[in-house]
């Protein structure tokens, strides 16, 4: 074949099946059949999708989209910031459909990688049920935890941690018809809680009495317990005289923030969480596997065409057009201000983000999908350093010292 694609997720799925339209002859090998329901959810900004001609993919949409930045108390910290633009939830069940459908012909093999070789012009996988396959090139888009990608060890990698519960509900646990990215409100914790590192709350109305509520940690190294995202839940919507009536489903969301970019002389090339594709300002990939996936597909296929191109050579050119030197910078300056908000204490970053989402709309939906130019992007970061209070630009130029965040303890520990 010519290419192997190591993953059963939206990753592999989304690589497979753009190269499988391009006449490229591929293969995977997932653990588990590539069928099987996804079990987490996945968000994304209407537009994005709207970009790629894919609206039709969302099972819910939401146009009453805001946040809370206050710490509740009083009518004016209890104030929502209207985002004035559509989200939506993808049917899953359509992704996944859309992607199989365009994979039509690429033969899954349920099995896992437990070895992977550079074998002269080919790779060789050999797998834990003693299959071997071969290939010119092999992707490997089974994750950020993958052992087969090599990346520098930068230190401790900080993760995005959420506890969530689909269900039903004593009373709207948010206002009917609305969509909540981020309600930072802190009012339900006790004084000690308040020192350690903040969550927020990330919530949709899912229609005929069913929501979904989500408990979610920025970033930090280790990744905030389940428990402890469960207990704060329970106290936010204990204080709002909410109860939880029925539990459809529940989500546990782990997944690194600010994973190295790989090392990208490699012979194997990676896709997704492997290749390092998750968004460090936002947590967000799918709409990256949307917009990047077509030409990755493209460029490897135009070099798969020359005969004479052996793994070494068809990854670089895979890895030169995933990581440009243009998309590496962006990576850096995401990576250098996630570092920042690590160490925000719970007021900082309140007052971040209240500061952040003030910026032109256009300029804050490009900094969280990264599709600004560099240029731009700079300019953004610019201007809402100027908009920044004293305090803020502080945190933003100096970091935060251990002295006044918890946060940055832990993390640095």
């Amino acid at each position: 074949m010519d290419v192997l694609v190591l993953g059963g997720g939206p990753a592999a799925l989304c690589i497979a099946s753009e190269l499988n339209q391009r006449g490229v002859a591929v293969a995977g090998i997932a653990p588990d059949p590539v069928n099987d329901p996804w079990p987490n959810t996945y968000g994304i900004w209407a537009d994005e999708l709207k970009a790629v001609g894919l609206e039709h993919l969302l099972e819910h949409r939401w146009s009453d989209t805001v946040s809370y930045f206050g710490d509740g108390g009083s009518t004016v910290q209890d104030q929502s910031h209207a985002h004035g633009i559509d989200y939506g939830l993808f049917d899953r069940a359509a992704l996944q459909r859309y992607w199989l459908e365009r994979a039509d012909g690429v033969v899954w093999h349920q099995d896992t990688a437990e070895r992977v070789e550079l074998n002269g012009a080919t790779t060789s996988v050999s797998c834990v049920s003693g299959t071997t396959l071969q290939a010119r090139l092999v992707i490997d888009a089974s994750g950020s935890r993958t052992p087969h990608i090599r990346r520098p060890d930068q230190g401790p990698v900080a993760g995005q941690a959420a506890y969530g519960v689909v269900g039903r509900f004593s009373k709207p646990p948010i206002e009917s018809g609305r969509f909540v990215l981020m309600d930072y409100r802190c009012d339900h914790l006790s004084e000690q809680q308040r020192s350690e590192p903040p969550t927020f709350l990330y919530a949709m109305d899912l229609g005929d009495g069913v929501f979904f509520v989500e408990e979610t940690s920025l970033a930090l190294a280790p990744g905030v317990p389940y428990d402890v995202l469960k207990q704060r839940l329970q106290q936010r919507l204990e204080l709002r005289g909410v109860e939880i009536t029925e539990v459809i489903h529940e989500e546990f969301c782990l997944f690194p923030m600010n994973l190295p970019l790989p090392d990208l002389r490699q012979p194997v090339l990676a896709f997704g969480g492997a290749a390092s594709m998750v968004h460090p300002a936002s947590g967000y990939m799918v709409g990256a596997l949307l917009r990047r996936g077509p030409d990755l597909a493209q460029a490897l296929a135009e070099a798969l065409a020359n005969p004479s191109l052996g793994s070494a050579a068809l990854a670089q050119r895979g890895w030169q057009e995933l990581w440009p030197m243009e998309l590496v910078l962006r990576h850096q300056l995401y990576q250098f201000g996630l570092g920042r908000l690590m160490g925000f204490n719970e007021t900082l970053l309140r007052t971040h983000f209240a500061t952040f989402f003030s910026l032109p709309r256009e300029e804050w939906f490009g900094f969280l999908t990264n599709t600004l130019p560099l240029p731009r992007l700079m300019a953004v970061m610019l201007r809402l350093f100027a908009l920044s209070p004293w305090e803020l630009r502080r945190g933003l130029v100096l970091g935060v010292s251990s002295a006044q965040s918890p946060i940055f303890r832990q993390s640095a520990g």
